[in-house]
């Protein structure tokens, strides 16, 4: 049996926690508090604070374990921890929430710099009627055109699949080629 560790990164509430209960087989271990401030409360009602875990068996032979990383700066201080071992990484931004593609960016390149592994960016919120264009995304978080910049809609375990198969795709020819 093979085991792939994953991490869910990305700026607060990109969706990581709700990308990780859609597809997980087991009740996800969840680290979320209250949010005091009344500035996020308006965002939502309660933030990850150390990590989200979940899991998903792909086959016999092969068990993703994914690690959602808190999304507040305050927080991350976890994301060297979680980021030991993995094998790649889903950076989630929320596409309704252009003043958060900055931090994503930053997310990006710290996480690039814990482990050169494979990474694919989440668009998260396609669905709804403000959503940027994946193009102009790609565009403003500065991506080079081998970043794959998937659609994504954390709600629906069909979408978030699609996002955690291409990462392991990914992850698998790297490990080939190695």
């Amino acid at each position: 049996m093979q085991t792939v560790k994953m991490v869910v990164t990305g700026p607060f509430s990109a969706g990581k926690t709700q990308f990780i209960q859609s597809v997980s087989e087991i009740d996800v271990v969840a680290t979320e508090r209250r949010i005091s401030s009344e500035e996020e409360r308006t965002v939502k009602s309660a933030t990850t604070v150390a990590m989200d875990f979940g899991r998903i068996t792909v086959d016999q032979d092969l068990v993703l374990y994914l690690f959602g990383t808190p999304g507040q700066k305050r927080f991350d201080f976890m994301w060297e921890i979680l980021s030991e071992g993995m094998l790649g990484f889903i950076v989630m931004v929320d596409s309704t929430r252009p003043e958060t593609f900055r931090e994503a960016r930053s997310i990006l390149e710290t996480f690039r710099a814990y482990a050169p592994t494979p990474f694919v960016v989440a668009a998260n919120k396609q669905d709804k009627e403000d959503a940027w264009e994946l193009e102009d995304m790609g565009h403003a978080l500065r991506l080079d055109k081998n970043t794959k910049l998937l659609p994504c809609v954390a709600t629906e375990r069909d979408s978030v699949k699609t996002i955690l198969l291409e990462l392991l795709y990914s992850i698998m020819s790297e490990m080939e080629g190695s």
